[in-house]
């Protein structure tokens, strides 16, 4: 834990150190930012003492590193998700390992089951693998009978579920662009922080700038449901009274537009017979590039974020929408052709508390201002199977209950999906409907969150149970009555 705050790693804590620099430097205006980001890493690193590499020179170089993906990463590659190679060093190659375990014994199955002939033995018969020979297939691992050969994976190519992580010749890893699927899996999951999400942060102080305090136009925020399990040291609605105070005019629920979507996506499914989930921009990218035969079954509803912009864009045609959740995915999908026109920004919870500290707003002293639009159902769109509850309801309130039966198959993680969708495909899957998220546990686990263990679902529970509306359509249609 740092200042106070809930974060997992000191990886977070950097980023965090990093993207509270610059947001305070803004502040005092784009000129000062501009002369002094050159001093950000020997601010966050001073003296002479190294504490996290060699030296405070590396340190420092890596820092510049990720003060320029706190200004916006390089504008030429268009993925949101960027490799610091200096800072991708000290991470093992990795492969099939020989470990400890090994007994020197003489049946030599390692040996005869190796076609690429990379097992020899040392002197005291222990075997080694010879990587410049090695494939990794593991028809060594598969038959010793010591379990003493491992496959010791880089985390970035463990945590990453599609592929899209490999290494270069100098052992750095290289990013897949066309496989990725933007969940952010990996930049949380690389122990030196070299893969990182480049961040929207300075995009959205020029937008809260420009609008000379909502005068010119008014700047909304939309906040994913996902917040009530974020911010532990303060209230959901004191959380809410910080987004205001960082020059918003108004915030609404992203739950809000999980309503909409419930209300059409359960209409439509009645009508299809079969559908795949839109909200999750991961989940939908994964099914267009590993199942572009699925891609006709996902719903043509918008995502949560896009629905209830949408709707604000319509009512307020000036106005600019920034988005803030738990996702990275979701700053790429606010450039999507069908999405763009509605949302203007996107940030995570992460560069939300940067925000904080860098305008020095403590949300323990603000009053405590909770949101009332969203029903129970928009908001548990936050864990897993929330989704599939809230179509479920959908149907109720639209009267197909009886006439349409509802066979929803949750999927939590990409590993999930990816079964379902197989399934699917070869038409065996006996379930109409599939919600699928690409972070386990949903949304409360997504790569922007504060913290990265399990998800509280609970919180998400009794974050809904909090709502005034009763139902769906109860909430969509008091939105639209304002």
């Amino acid at each position: 834990m740092y200042l106070g705050r809930k974060f997992d790693t000191k990886v977070q804590y950097l980023k965090y150190r990093v993207l509270s620099e610059v947001v305070r430097l803004a502040t005092k205006g784009f000129k000062e930012l501009e002369e002094g980001i050159c001093d950000i890493p020997k601010t966050i690193v001073p003296g002479k003492t190294p504490t996290m590499r060699c030296c405070v020179f590396k340190e420092r170089a890596i820092l510049a590193e990720r003060v320029q993906r706190a200004l916006g990463g390089h504008r030429s590659n268009k993925n949101i998700v960027e490799v610091i190679d200096i800072a991708c060093d000290d991470c093992p190659v990795g492969g099939y390992t020989v470990t400890e375990s090994c007994r020197g014994c003489i049946a030599h199955r390692c040996k005869e089951a190796c076609r690429r002939k990379a097992i020899t033995f040392d002197a005291r018969q222990k075997a080694q693998i010879d990587k410049d020979l090695c494939v990794n297939c593991g028809l060594c691992a598969k038959v010793c009978p010591y379990g003493a050969i491992v496959d010791l994976k880089r985390p970035c190519m463990q945590s990453c579920k599609v592929g899209a992580i490999s290494m270069n010749e100098e052992h750095m890893a290289v990013i897949d662009e066309e496989r990725c699927v933007r969940c952010g899996s990996c930049v949380y999951r690389c122990p030196f922080g070299a893969i990182v999400d480049k961040s929207s942060l300075l995009d959205v102080l020029y937008i809260l700038k420009e609008s000379r305090s909502n005068e010119a136009y008014r700047v909304y925020a939309v906040v994913a449901p996902s917040i009530s399990t974020q911010f532990v040291y303060g209230k959901p609605g004191q959380v809410i009274s910080g987004i205001k105070e960082c020059g918003f005019y108004k915030v609404e629920e992203a739950a809000l537009g999980a309503d909409m979507v419930a209300r059409g996506e359960s209409k439509e499914l009645a009508e299809k017979g079969f559908l795949l989930s839109s909200c999750c921009p991961a989940f939908v990218r994964f099914v267009r590039t590993e199942f572009p035969e699925m891609a006709e079954h996902i719903s043509h509803n918008l995502s949560p974020m896009a629905e209830i912009a949408k709707r604000i864009k319509e009512k307020d045609p000036q106005s600019k929408v920034v988005f803030i959740g738990p996702c990275t995915a979701k700053k790429m999908e606010v450039k999507y052709d069908s999405v763009s026109p509605y949302v203007d920004s996107a940030i995570t919870f992460e560069e939300l508390q940067a925000l904080f500290n860098g305008l020095d707003i403590d949300i323990r002293n603000l009053p405590d201002t909770p949101l009332h639009g969203a029903s129970y159902y928009g908001r548990i769109f936050a864990r897993s199977g929330g989704l599939a509850e809230a179509v479920a309801q959908g149907l109720k309130e639209h009267g197909l209950d009886g006439s349409f039966e509802l066979k929803p198959l949750v999927c939590s993680g990409l590993e999930e999906c990816r079964r379902a969708l197989l399934l699917a495909s070869r038409g065996k899957l006996p379930n109409n409907f599939i919600e699928g998220m690409a972070c386990e546990g949903g949304c409360i686990s997504g790569a922007g969150c504060l913290t990265h263990g399990p998800g509280d679902a609970r919180q998400v529970d009794k974050y809904g149970a909090e709502s005034k509306a009763e139902g769906i359509c109860a909430a969509v249609d008091a939105f639209f009555a304002e």
